[in-house]
């Protein structure tokens, strides 16, 4: 069953400045005064589509401030693709498009990018300077846990990241290699049935975070990849048969999630 509160919220697209560089993002704010924590969140590979905007939206009604940046700002601006009721998900296109242009990104231009989405974090006045989360999907999985070597990050949500024990987006150096650099605490989420990130690969996140004394902990599900797609079946309720969604693994990590929080 889905946790949340009733508290009000406002959200609004804002522009993320990184140099000369603009990022577009979509935040969510607690409407009631105050000061709070922040999380950033990381979305798949379909851009910052209505699901993202909805789980962004989901964290800021528990009382933080809530930021997800388009994370293809370089490469395709304004890119989202939204679920389709033909398609049971994404349609094919929209796989095409988001791996075409995953393919394009690269290390030090996304870690620039959560850099610069931080640091525009800590100019909000309600956003508490030492209380900055993150959480990720998929391609945001992989990427909160890049996130995770940030100083500022003191809790981080990754939810079957890909690639993080291969590859690094352009870089020699796997992602999985600089573990010993997360300084909070680490939670991730995997299904044993992922055809996309292997037992083996998870297994081998959690033997090094246990090597450097990371505070972590992994959850496994009787799932598929991407089973947290979906989580939102009251506004699209043909993903009822969505092939990700699990319906006993999404609710119980989003609980992992908020106690993590």
């Amino acid at each position: 069953m889905l946790e949340t509160t009733n508290i009000e919220i406002n959200t609004s697209y804002v522009k993320v400045p990184n140099d000369d560089l603009e990022i577009d993002a979509y935040l969510a704010q607690p409407a009631q005064n105050g000061t709070f924590g922040a999380v950033v969140v990381f979305p798949e590979i379909f851009g910052i589509n209505g699901n993202i905007r909805d789980i962004t939206e989901l964290i800021a009604k528990q009382g933080y401030v809530a930021i997800a940046p388009a994370m293809y700002q370089r490469i395709a601006p304004g890119f989202e693709a939204d679920f389709s009721a033909e398609d049971v998900g994404f349609s094919p296109e929209s796989y095409r498009l988001g791996l075409e242009y995953y393919q394009q990104v690269k290390y030090q231009e996304i870690f620039s990018d959560i850099q610069a989405t931080i640091t525009y974090l800590k100019t909000l006045p309600d956003v508490k300077n030492n209380a900055i989360g993150v959480i990720g999907f998929c391609f945001g999985g992989h990427v909160a846990y890049m996130a995770a070597t940030l100083p500022d990050i003191k809790a981080t949500a990754s939810f079957y990241g890909g690639g993080i024990t291969t590859a690094s987006y352009g870089e020699e150096t796997p992602t999985i290699n600089r573990t010993s650099e997360i300084k909070g605490t680490i939670y991730a989420f995997f299904g044993t049935r992922d055809s996309l990130v292997s037992q083996e690969e998870n297994e081998q996140i959690e033997a090094e975070l246990k090597k450097h004394k990371i505070k972590y902990r992994i959850f496994r599900y009787d799932a598929g990849h991407g089973f947290f797609a979906g989580f939102f079946k009251d506004k699209y309720p043909f993903l009822e048969q969505h092939p990700s969604y699990n319906p006993e693994a999404a609710p119980d990590a989003w609980k992992h999630v908020i106690e993590l929080f």
